[in-house]
């Protein structure tokens, strides 16, 4: 199939087989994890020519990759691939959580110094938890529903228009989720730096995804050549909870 482009649609996505899709996945769940390991919770900041700091979450370095690879997922996999994906990742972000707490908890050795430290690192609190978890899993499914739309509204032309276009919405809801959920209230985090770092992450987080368009072509390209279809959601059940057929 290298080399040729099949565009599926309704059932016969159902019975594709893909050769890529099982490692994607797996780098979209790694960055995941990683991104919300290291750097959720730190506040950052940019000192601008007038001498104003800016803040943003350090963690806007690299989240944005997942949303790129979600972005690959839908393109050439299909909301439904792509469904299967973010539910993966969901479940591995609730492991994740679990683990935290259960080794936090656990009681370190008489003459173990960094109990402290890892409990400041990894000890996140429910909110936190709570936070990220609901950012993630509805800003993925706003980011994967809005590009699969906007394929099949564009007839699979202008694809930096939907990669784009699906992170303002996706991104902005992470943002807007995660942050006010997660600080809102805390020593620390004054209402004014709050939204400074929720409209940071959302325009940072934009302007990566902009400016890795042409990455995001040279994969999308690969892929789509290597697997042989260009899969068109127009019959597609988008609920979340849809069982795979």
């Amino acid at each position: 199939m290298d080399g040729v482009s099949t565009r599926l649609e309704g059932e016969a996505l159902n019975h594709a087989r893909f050769r890529y899709f099982p490692y994607i996945m797996a780098a979209f769940v790694a960055i995941l994890l990683l991104s919300n390991m290291i750097g959720a919770s730190k506040p950052s900041f940019v000192t601008l020519p007038n001498g104003t700091q800016w803040s943003f979450g350090a963690g806007v370095l690299f989240f944005p990759f997942s949303y790129i690879i979600g972005d690959v997922l839908t393109e050439v996999y299909g909301y439904a691939n792509a469904r299967r994906a973010i539910w993966t990742g969901f479940a591995a972000l609730l492991f994740m959580a679990f683990m935290a707490a259960v080794v936090v908890a656990l009681p370190p050795a008489a003459d173990w110094p960094g109990q402290e430290a890892y409990e400041f690192v990894f000890g996140n609190t429910w909110r936190i938890v709570l936070a990220s978890i609901t950012a993630f899993w509805a800003g993925e499914f706003a980011n994967s529903f809005v590009l699969a739309k906007m394929k099949v509204m564009t007839g699979g032309r202008f694809l930096w228009t939907r990669t784009i276009g699906s992170t303002v919405v996706g991104q902005g809801l992470d943002s807007l989720i995660f942050y006010p959920l997660a600080f809102y209230g805390l020593a620390g985090w004054p209402p004014e730096q709050l939204w400074q770092v929720v409209l940071s992450q959302w325009l940072i987080k934009t302007a990566w995804e902009a400016l890795l368009t042409p990455f995001t072509y040279v994969v999308v390209g690969f892929l789509k050549r290597r697997e042989g279809v260009d899969v068109f959601d127009t019959d597609t059940d988008f609920s979340p909870f849809a069982k795979a057929r």
